[in-house]
């Protein structure tokens, strides 16, 4: 049995709505120590990251998405060297001018 592509996005968007609105209220709630929160928030971060993979951009771990997974992969690896190196550079900057702070 298939599933229509409007229900799979429907379900994608309500699960993300709720992992949102979710973090937005340990945040607001403050039932947790500060640590705790950031961790929850994390997670929640994560398990949305993966909601929008499967519902969104449909990959799934099958043979035939497999160069679409190595495809994010690369792409999520120039991300990563991309924000390091931006942050390295800012730190750079800083040591540089501002050097006795």
């Amino acid at each position: 049995m298939a599933i229509h592509p409007r229900t799979s996005t429907l379900a994608g968007f309500g699960t993300a709505l709720v992992l949102t609105l979710a973090a937005f209220a340990l945040v607001e709630m403050r039932y947790f120590v500060r640590q705790t929160t950031f961790i929850l928030i994390g997670a929640l971060g994560v398990l949305q990251i993966l909601i929008h993979f499967r519902y969104f951009l449909q990959l799934r771990l099958r043979a035939e998405s497999r160069d679409r997974i190595l495809t994010l992969a690369f792409a999520a690896v120039v991300g990563v060297l991309m924000a390091i190196g931006t942050l390295w550079i800012i730190a750079d900057l800083k040591r540089r001018m501002m050097p006795g702070h």
